[in-house]
Order: C-alpha cells, then structure tokens, then sequence
C-alpha cells in the first residue's frame, strides 16, 4: 500500500464531506432529509441498526459489537433496546444517564469506547450526517434558529421536531453581526471527532480539591474582561468544557461516582430537561447521551447514600457481567495476543479454551437443577447439547441467578499470567499446561484473595486440567484415525442400515453373500452405549433417527454423519474406543519399531497440518496422551 497515495485519498474525502451554507440552504436540505434532525439518541442507535442486526433463536445480535464484544449478546439486547431503542422514541428514558454497572474487566469502558468511535465513523456517512451552526462553540443544532412562537408550524410543514435554544454565544451573533436575519446564518456540516473536541466529552474524576467545575461547563477568559466590561457577555466566556463539547453527541463520564458530588449536581437539569447553569448565563440547551460507567461496590454505596435519591432517579443502570461462554472467553484471549507484540509465539489449539473453562467455571453459581453441576451448566451456556436436558432448560438457568457472572475470575488477570507464561518460556510456542501453571503460580502470588477463593480456583484448574485431557486424548484419537470422515461415514450408513431395518421390523442384506440376516443389535448398542443411551430408551432414540431421516428426505437433503449431534458423538467415541489400544501402544513406547515410527510421523503430521500444531507442540501432545493413556 501506498501510504501517502491513501493519506491524500483520506484527505479528498474528507473535503468531499465539507459542506457550508446559510440557514435558508440548511432548511432546502432538511426538506430532503428529515433524518438530518434526528436528537443524539437517535444517531446512537441509528449507528448501531445500520450495522446490522442478526437474530438467532429469539436472541438478537449486534453487528455493531461483534468484533470487540463477545458473550454479551443478553446484556447488549437489553442496552439497545431498553435503552438505545426507546431514547431514540423520545421515550423518558432519554432523559436518563446511562450508568454501565458491572465487575472489573468486563467490558464496560470497551463498550463506551466503540460508541465513540462508532459515532465518528458515522457523522461521515449520509445517514449519520451532523449539521451545526457555523462558529458555534458547541456546535448546535441550526434549528434552534427558528423562533418558539414558528417552530410548530416548521415541525409540521417538515415532519421534526425542534428542542433547545441558542447558546448565549449564538444568540449574541444572531442580533450584533445578523441584524436577527436567522436565514442568513452560515450552517456547516462538522465531523465528530473525541480529538477535535466536537461531539464527544470525557470527564475523568482526580483531585477533589484541584479539579474545577468548569472542566465540565466552560469558564470566565478573565484577559476579555476589560475588553467587554461584563462577565455575563458571552464573548468573556469560555465555552469549552465537556459538557459544551459534548453537545450533539456522547458524554463520557469515567468512573463517575468517584466523582465529588459538585460534579455530578449540574447533571440533573442536563438529563431532566436537557440544559444546565453556566457561568452568569440562562440555562444552556445540550443535546447528548450521558454515559457512566462504574463497578458494583461503589454503585452500592452510592445507592447506600441517601444524598443521592435525586440523581440515582435519573439514571438507567445496566449491569454488564463477565462472559459466561468459553468459546467467546477464547476469542477475548486471542483478540488480546494479536494486539500483542507476542503474537509471533504459537499458541497450541486448546491452550486458550483451557483458560476459558477455567475462567468461565470461576463466574457460574451452582444451579438447583436436578443431575446439572458446572461442567454441564458451562457446555450448554456454550450451545452443546447435554443428555436429559432441553434448550429450554439454558433460559431457566439464566434467570436463576439475577448477579451471575458478576464476579468471578477476570479476563485480565488470565491475559496477564498468558502473558507470563508467554515472556517466561523460552520456547517456540505455549500449551494448555503451560498455561493453567501460569494461572496456577498467579494465585499463590495473588495477595487480595481468601484462603477459601484460592482452594475454589484451584479445584476449577483441576477441572479445567480434566477437560483439556480429554480434549487432548480426543484429538489424538481423531489424529490416528486413517481417512477419519470416510470411517465414521461407513460406520454411520452401517448404523443408519440397521436402525432402519430395526424399526420397520425388516430383515438386512450381507453385502458380501445377500444372505437376510436380522439387524445387528450388537453394532447399535455399541455406538448409543457411547452416549448413554440406555436399553429402555434405544427404540426411542432409533425411532428419532428415523424420523429425522425421512424429514430429511421429504424436504430433498441429505442425512449426513455430522448432521445429528449426538450420532455423530457416538460414532466418533466408538471408532476412538477402537482404537485406543493402538494410541497407547504407539505413543507410549519409548523405543517405538519401524512401523510405530512411521504411524507417529503420519499423526504428527495430521495435526500440524489439519488440527492447528506447530512440530512442538504436536510432538508434546503425542508424549502427554502416551502418558494418560498409561495411568
């Protein structure tokens, strides 16, 4: 790439997007699009629809958040349209602050930042198009030109609706250098932008006793006083606090209730009617998406403070928990290697879903199900299918719990001892064991927690340790399986042959001497044996493969080995128990023959190129499985 070719191309669009004119060119403009005076609620979530929605199962799905957000999507639903989606209606909630509530870690600062950027992205297409008065210092809405006793006939003659008044600053300029003539006032298009200071504001809390009030509304230029004789003249003023800056887009307030309340009091009239007191002037419109962000321990001692009644009435608190799906913790670990400066180490497949489980069982709270304990409860949460439980049985279980994922393990500290154990190892790449040690080692290190946190994160490492060894003796098995698809494919229409032949109560061919023979009981109870399939239940489950075949066949398909989820499991468990004797021979002789020698080249092979080994790691999972195999 050409990058000064692609900075001059950054630079023609951006001239593309400049546009100025008078109020009169403004109002031929609004004719054609209405949408131009749509409130920063409504850009907010215009930007997100536009990105796509996708809904699956009655859940909805953001596209706006997908690539930096994972296992949100319940939490995300309920910000977008509990909140996003009625703000946009003019709804009351729009006069409401946005307060992210949520642990450590967890996404709500991501969230906030992707709304930012999201919305400077958007000013520049022609939906999300912002219109301001020109020379404005809070770049505001050129119909609060229109005067009060014509703006219900503007709204109806243009479909709007019109809200706020001119800054002082404006309202000055509009009867000294415009005579009262509002057509003639220059309107621009402005791009929001956190850098420039143009619709977007961010207050960060420090110092009580340094830090001024006018950091959010602007201030006195104390040098103009003798120039204009009066503090109360708008040109004596500062318009350039966080809140002015803010206008017509998102005000950030990090941390917000470490905030001293002298801060947080000017939010009041902001989100009730949408002005606030600056400096000796009448209350000031704003037009902007309030959003805070905070942890639990200080939203309840805030709460605890009946001080603050008035300002926690005003507020939409939504509680934004930890992931509870290992493969979307997976993905969260992989994001952050790549942002890394050690993404040039091989991470061995399963290594980062190993410190997933681990995580993940760290957030779950014990469920009053009857036969489900964690291990199940983390499966179906990541969408597996587990045996004598329903789908419907997921929606239950996430409404046992109203604070589930609220604590727990964060992905933090698990980047950070990846990280160790990514620095500390001198090698080429990283597995799955290498990793839990390091979550391990972190915990003895880890001064803030209990004894008895400590005892329960070791007992998740054991079973996070459990699953990757199955996990590993599967993929191992998988490996040494020749032509694997093509086995368990000719297993499966075995399989398939017989259940057919079973349930119509028919009689089977020998493919080899056409002899009739009667279905083959043996072969079918070895394969549901595999996944608990017990005597009594086999007609049952043989008659659901029927039916799903002849489904299958009535809408043109094909039934395949891996259509049917747990069939597939159980053929696949049945080749593996085949096969097992032949793994743990060949991988765990020391001095391996020729023909032992040439089978571990073959798997070894299979899982660098297949699986996603590097020769390391390939090599270590071959010696680890030898080993398991042999206990």
């Amino acid at each position: 790439m050409d990058i000064l070719k692609r900075i001059a191309e950054h630079r023609t669009e951006e001239e593309r997007l400049a546009w100025s004119g008078t109020f009169a060119d403004y109002l031929e403009l609004l004719r054609e699009k209405p949408h131009l005076a749509m409130t920063a609620h409504a850009r907010v979530y215009e930007m997100i629809k536009h990105a796509g929605i996708h809904e699956e199962n009655g859940q909805k799905r953001y596209m706006f958040f997908e690539t930096e957000i994972y296992g949100l999507e319940r939490a995300l639903e309920k910000l977008v349209e509990e909140y996003f989606h009625s703000a946009a209606r003019r709804l009351d909630v729009r006069k409401r602050i946005l307060l992210l509530m949520g642990p450590v870690s967890g996404g709500k600062s991501t969230i906030v930042t992707l709304l930012k950027r999201g919305l400077e992205k958007f000013s520049r297409t022609d939906m999300g198009a912002v219109y301001a008065i020109q020379g404005c210092p809070m770049h505001e809405d050129p119909l609060h030109l229109v005067p009060l006793e014509l703006r219900p006939e503007v709204e109806q003659q243009f479909g709007i609706k019109i809200e706020g008044n001119l800054c002082p600053s404006c309202s000055m300029r509009l009867k000294t250098e415009f005579g009262g003539r509002v057509e003639d006032f220059p309107v621009e298009r402005v791009l929001i932008s956190e850098d420039q200071r143009v619709g977007i504001g961010t207050f960060s809390p420090s110092d009580p006793k340094s830090q001024d009030i006018a950091d959010l509304t602007g201030s006195i230029d104390f040098s103009t006083i003798t120039e204009y004789g009066s503090e109360s003249d708008p040109r004596a003023y500062r318009f350039d606090g966080e809140l002015n800056k803010a206008n017509r887009g998102i005000m950030e307030f990090q941390e917000m209730l470490k905030c001293d309340e002298k801060f947080l009091w000017n939010l009041l009239s902001l989100t009730q009617e949408g002005n606030f007191k600056a400096g000796r002037f009448a209350l000031i419109s704003a037009d902007e998406l309030i959003v805070a962000h905070t942890n639990e321990a200080e939203y309840k001692s805030f709460i605890a403070n009946k001080k603050n009644e008035a300002l926690q009435s005003r507020m939409i608190v939504m509680p934004i928990p930890y992931n509870l799906r290992m493969s979307d913790e997976e993905k969260i670990y992989a994001k952050l290697i790549r942002q890394s400066d050690m993404s040039h180490v091989h991470v061995a497949p399963h290594a980062l879903r190993a410190a997933a489980i681990f995580s993940v069982l760290t957030r779950l709270k014990e469920s009053k199900k009857q036969g489900m304990d964690l291990i199940k409860k983390m499966r179906m949460y990541d969408g597996e299918s587990i045996e004598g439980f329903k789908p419907a049985d997921v929606k239950e279980m996430q409404n046992e719990f109203t604070d589930e994922g609220m604590s727990g393990v964060d992905p933090r500290y698990v980047i950070n001892r990846i990280s160790s154990a990514l620095i500390r190892q001198d090698l080429p790449c990283i597995n799955a064991l290498d990793v839990l040690r390091a979550i391990k080692d972190g915990l003895d290190q880890h001064a803030s927690i209990t004894k008895e946190e400590r005892e329960r994160n070791l007992n998740f490492i054991s079973l996070a340790r459990k699953e990757y060894d199955e996990m590993a003796k599967k993929e191992i098995q998988k490996a040494f399986v020749y032509s694997f698809e093509e086995s368990a494919r000719t297993l499966f229409e075995n399989y398939l042959d017989n259940v057919e032949a079973y349930c119509n109560w028919n009689k089977i061919k020998d493919p080899l001497t056409g002899e009739e023979m009667d279905p083959d009981e043996r072969l079918m109870r070895s394969i549901e044996e595999q996944i608990g399939i017990s005597d009594n239940a086999k007609k049952a489950f043989r008659e659901e493969i029927l039916i799903r075949m002849s489904s299958y066949a009535r809408k043109g398909k094909t039934f395949e080995y891996a259509t049917h989820d747990r069939l597939r499991e159980a053929i696949e468990k049945k080749l593996f128990a085949d096969l097992k004797d032949v793994v743990k021979i060949t991988t765990s002789t020391k001095t391996p023959d020729e023909t032992q020698l040439k089978r571990i080249n073959e798997v070894s092979k299979r899982l660098i190129d297949e699986h996603g080994y590097c020769p390391v790691c390939a090599n270590e999972l071959l010696r680890y499985v030898g080993s398991l195999l042999n206990r």
